[in-house]
């Protein structure tokens, strides 16, 4: 049996500390990472969409399992290159083809900028610290510098939010079920995100006529008409064959797959999907800035 290594990290530790918690026996993720560091490099793709790509397809294959950052009883960084879900599958490329943009690929790198991503300003301070809805997650990354929207500009039409389902349903979150504190945190989110009147999405009718404003290595997110949910589902468009796809982290195959179906042939077959959003990842520059 595999067993999962995470980092600990709280407010309190610098990243010196937090690195120290990995000890001297490597896991199989840091290997992982240093297999893909040799594999990928940034002067291979000449636009980063390019460079995500690269590293989307490195994870082909790998078996999705869902659940993996809901790790013991306290918050911490989960770094898990071996089991993938829809979610982790797209931190995980955003991740490491920014610090390979960056010119510096290696795993603690690699380690913050999966930490900036995943939890609201970057700072890990216990369970509502991460960014649960994909909603939640665009808006801090877009004022983080991670990604930007490009919904609008690619024929979206306005999408009116109206999240409740963590408040609502807190017995379905192992870390949620039994804390008042918690659950009200999420409850303001949820409320502010919905007064945002930030966020448009292009319906799954209008995808054929708006597609070719997608570019391979954009980030999809699948908007569902789930009662109090945002998104349903994520992945990563990709042009092959002059066919608009995308590359994900499958429930249904239980593996990274390149989805056989054109993205819009896809998201006219559930019935709950509505739509898409798109966001396109930023890399971080060599110098930093």
């Amino acid at each position: 049996m595999i067993k999962k290594i995470t980092i600990v990290g709280t407010v309190a530790l610098c990243w010196g500390h937090l690195f120290a918690q990995l000890g001297a026996d490597i896991p199989q993720d840091r290997q992982i990472a240093q297999n893909y560091f040799v594999q990928v490099k940034a002067t291979d793709a000449p636009e980063f969409g390019d460079l995500i790509i690269r590293t989307a397809r490195f994870f082909i294959n790998t078996p999705y399992v869902g659940a993996t950052l809901e790790v013991g009883d306290t918050e911490q960084l989960v770094v898990n290159l071996h089991e993938l879900d829809c979610t982790t599958f797209m931190e995980t490329c955003l991740a490491l083809s920014r610090v390979v943009a960056a010119g510096t690929p290696d795993f603690e790198a690699y380690c913050r900028q999966l930490q900036q991503i995943r939890y609201r300003g970057g700072v890990i301070d216990g369970y509502t610290s991460r960014l649960h809805y994909t909603s939640d997650w665009i808006a801090d990354n877009k004022a983080m510098g991670m990604v930007e929207d490009m919904t609008k500009a690619a024929g979206g039409r306005p999408l009116k939010m109206q999240l409740s389902f963590m408040s609502t349903h807190p017995d379905s979150y192992k870390h949620l079920k039994g804390h008042t504190d918690r659950i009200d945190f999420m409850r303001q989110v949820e409320a502010r995100i919905n007064d945002s009147g930030d966020y448009y999405y292009i319906p799954k009718e209008e995808i054929r006529k708006n597609e070719q404003a997608i570019r391979s290595g954009d980030i999809i997110g699948f908007t569902t008409s789930m009662q109090g949910m945002d998104i349903s589902h994520i992945g990563i468009a990709y042009w092959q064959d002059d066919v608009l796809t995308f590359i994900h982290a499958s429930s249904t195959a239980k593996k990274v797959i390149i989805n056989p179906e054109s993205l819009r042939d896809y998201c006219a077959g559930i019935k709950s999907n509505t739509g898409i959003i798109v966001l396109r990842g930023m890399p971080v520059l060599p110098d930093g800035q």
